[in-house]
């Protein structure tokens, strides 16, 4: 077995972008999010948890 075949990329070897919901929302509630052609709706409850939709 060479180094090669010995090395694996895993998602841990680049770290995830990290975006923060109240940037994202611009310190509202809500933020739209374009996927493609799809349009969603990422809300911050009142309970601070969050809801993404279609």
């Amino acid at each position: 077995m060479n180094d090669m075949t010995r090395q694996r990329v895993t998602n841990q070897d680049a770290p995830s972008p990290l975006h923060h919901a109240e940037e994202l929302t611009m310190g509202g509630r809500v933020a739209k999010i374009v996927l493609g052609d799809a349009l969603y709706t990422l809300r911050i409850t009142k309970a601070g948890k969050l809801i993404l939709t279609k």
